[in-house]
């Protein structure tokens, strides 16, 4: 109980106040001009029991210093990023056959991963924060620790027949003393001070059939500290609830699928929510919200795949991919297309700006499938990838050429400015 105990205590390693600063120090990134790859990774997800292997996401860690993956192979890699940001020269390198290095840490789960999320307040220069949390088919919650790839502790939740059941959803809420997790028509609270099965339990479905049904499947907290938490679900509907009681207090309908990501805005006012196979991200503005502001255009209508998207620090622009391998960029304030560029040449499900540094990560992937051939031996029916098929790539943008020497000045070579 030492640890886990202590990881919540920290809680104030990193001040939000100092986040705010340099998410404000932001440089402005140049989108007329396509980013350039600066390190790619594919080979060391491919084995020969899985040589199909696919990537399902990744996230940055909040300090900038990692990043993390998962694939269908119900493994989390955790790759830290070189010294010098990886922005060795500004042409990039081009798709090569070998990865650019190897993951510094490989968390496998029993079974396949609904969900992860980085501790808030996690910090490299602090190891009691750095952790993340996963949630996994018929397991309970797992704290993991992002060092030494132990497990920290646990977080039960049980069904009516005393059974474990997985949450769908996780995430910390902002002050990052609890875990809220998303089940059938139904959220669990944790307190991160107290593992095991003690938690608070909200039905988001009343008793008169309003509210929100079907499995929740991705939720978010507001930024401004507002106490508001939007959850999706696959009854293709976003409940906006208080984070202090879980009181309801709106639903949005307009998804044409099951909504799988949810984000606010930076300023709060505005929530983005993406569906399964639906084209489009939806904007909602929170202090009116009866009608959509506009659309954001994707290429999803024909992947049962979460697509990931997600807004720069600056909180300027949305970048999202698709099934086409193209990511797409959209300014926030107009909802208008601003560029794209090629990613991948597969299904590009999530796209991931680097919280401090003018840097994206992106990862690629979808199921495939060998066709059966009576004259070819065995290994002969493997799919044959490509380097830039199931992978992962690190872009970096280009900046304005007067705030250049500024971000090159006040980096420290680990994505904080000093």
């Amino acid at each position: 109980m030492g640890e886990e105990e202590a990881v919540a205590e920290e809680n104030g390693g990193v001040k939000v106040d100092d986040s705010v600063e340099q998410a404000s120090s932001w440089p402005t990134m140049r989108f007329d001009v396509s980013p350039y790859r600066t390190h790619h990774f594919s080979k060391q997800f491919r084995t020969a029991r899985n040589p199909n292997n696919f990537l399902k996401g990744l996230k940055w860690s909040p300090d900038g210093s990692c990043f993390l993956a998962s694939s269908e192979d119900n493994t989390l890699s955790l790759f830290y990023l070189p010294q010098d940001g990886g922005d060795s020269n500004s042409y990039g390198v081009s798709i090569p056959e070998e990865d650019s290095y190897g993951a510094s840490l490989l968390v496998n789960e029993g079974e396949s991963v609904y969900d992860f999320c980085w501790y808030p307040y996690m910090s490299v220069s602090d190891p009691l924060t750095c952790v993340f949390a996963t949630s996994t088919r018929d397991h309970p919650i797992h704290l993991w620790d992002s060092s030494s790839g132990e497990l920290r502790c646990t977080y039960r939740a049980y069904d009516a027949m005393d059974e474990i059941t997985a949450a769908f959803s996780i995430g910390f809420n902002p002050d990052g003393t609890k875990i809220f997790a998303g089940y059938n028509s139904s959220i669990r609270v944790f307190d991160l001070h107290r593992p095991g099965r003690d938690f608070g339990q909200y039905s988001t479905l009343q008793r008169n059939k309003e509210g929100q049904a079907g499995i929740l499947s991705t939720l978010a907290f507001s930024p401004t500290n507002s106490g508001m938490l939007a959850v999706g679900s696959y009854g293709q509907t976003t409940g906006i609830y208080r984070e202090d009681n879980m009181e309801l207090l709106y639903v949005l309908h307009g998804q044409e699928g099951g909504v799988t990501h949810v984000q606010f805005s930076k300023d709060g006012n505005y929530l983005y929510t993406g569906g399964r196979k639906d084209p489009y991200i939806l904007c909602w503005d929170m202090r009116k919200s009866v009608e959509i502001v506009y659309k954001l255009y994707r290429a999803t209508e024909n992947t049962n795949q979460r697509v990931f998207f997600d807004i720069e620090p600056s909180g300027r622009h949305l970048g999202t991919g698709g099934e086409d391998g193209l990511v797409h960029m959209y300014d926030l304030q107009t909802g208008n297309w601003v560029s794209g560029y090629q990613a991948a040449s597969d299904t590009v499900n999530a796209f991931s700006f680097h919280p401090y540094l003018p840097m994206a990560a992106t990862s690629s992937g979808h199921r495939r499938f060998a066709i059966p051939d009576d004259d070819d031996e065995e290994d002969k029916n493997d799919v044959q990838l490509k380097a830039d098929e199931n992978c992962v790539s690190l872009w970096s943008f280009y900046v304005s050429s007067e705030e250049k020497n500024a971000c090159d000045g006040n980096d420290n070579g680990n994505g904080v400015e000093a």
